[in-house]
């Protein structure tokens, strides 16, 4: 079993540290949360107080983190940056979900100081992490990815390798800004069935044998009462919160006009998740949109 440190407690990687443990691994998580460090001890992990005490003597490095800047900050550019005290050799997998080129760039400089850097972003929501059954899109060298994998599995089930560093970011935003849209088709089609007098969980059961089936109304169903154990029937709470969303969808857009990609239908969806934000629901479960709609 690995010596590895964790960095990053939130709604997905407290889960995630938590099947490394239960795996066998040493894991040492570090969190600025005292509530997600304490979880992650009830799940059977070591108490840090710093990052840096996270990472001595790990053999692998795992980071959650929200944005670009946070991970950028991490490793290179703070005070007291990472890669200072990071051994050679030590396999760093970032599954944040963060821009390509910093990926990139990040990857480069770890290259430099013989760290070893992937981006391994997941999908699969909250569920997916408690469960174990993440996917995982890694973008690196393949003798990266085959080091990585036995730890990746521990956390995930369906594991690909995208391409090179970035791959599995750009990878990243194209799931989740097709997520979005079929999110939000998905409300507006509920929506304007219950407005006609039919019951939504009768209509999510006729959509999801015919040809309007999707993964939101499979196992993230948005109205209230017709699935249980997803946000939409704890009032939102949990999961994956709009402004994730909307910042992911920015990501897409980003890629979107560094490779002259049209997306109309990426940028409609993005423009509903940031009215539905403005109007205060930031903090909601993305499934939430549907409140915009039915608000209307």
């Amino acid at each position: 079993m690995a010596n590895i440190g964790f960095i990053g407690l939130g709604n997905m990687g407290g889960p995630m540290a938590a099947n490394l443990a239960k795996a066998g691994h040493k894991v040492k998580a570090f969190d600025l949360s005292t509530e997600a460090l304490d979880k992650a001890v009830q799940a059977g992990c070591m108490k840090v107080n710093t990052a840096l005490e996270a990472i001595q003597e790990a053999e692998f490095i795992i980071s959650m983190l929200p944005a670009g800047k946070h991970v950028h900050g991490l490793y290179v550019s703070s005070e007291a940056p990472l890669f200072d005290h990071i051994s050679s050799g030590t396999l760093v997998i970032d599954s944040s979900t963060i821009e390509a080129d910093v990926a990139r760039s990040v990857a480069h400089i770890a290259k430099e100081k013989g760290i070893e850097f992937i981006d391994a972003p997941v999908s699969g929501g909250v569920g997916g992490a408690q469960a174990g059954t993440l996917a995982f899109m890694v973008g690196g060298e393949p003798a990266q990815f085959d080091k990585a994998l036995p730890v990746l599995e521990c956390m995930g089930k369906n594991i690909f390798h995208a391409g090179e560093h970035g791959a599995g970011q750009i990878a990243k935003a194209c799931n989740n800004m097709m997520l979005a849209i079929l999110m939000a088709g998905t409300c507006e089609a509920l929506n304007m069935g219950m407005k006609n007098g039919l019951d939504p969980k009768v209509l999510s059961d006729i959509m999801k044998q015919s040809s309007g089936n999707n993964w939101a109304l499979q196992v993230y169903n948005p109205v209230p009462g017709v699935m249980e154990n997803v946000p939409s029937s704890n009032q939102y709470q949990g999961g994956f919160m709009v402004d994730l969303m909307f910042k992911d969808l920015g990501l897409a857009m980003n890629l979107s006009q560094l490779s002259s990609s049209p997306t109309p239908m990426g940028s409609a969806a993005r423009g509903l998740f940031n009215l539905h934000k403005e109007q205060g629901n930031g903090g909601l479960d993305f499934s939430s949109l549907i409140k915009l709609y039915q608000e209307k």
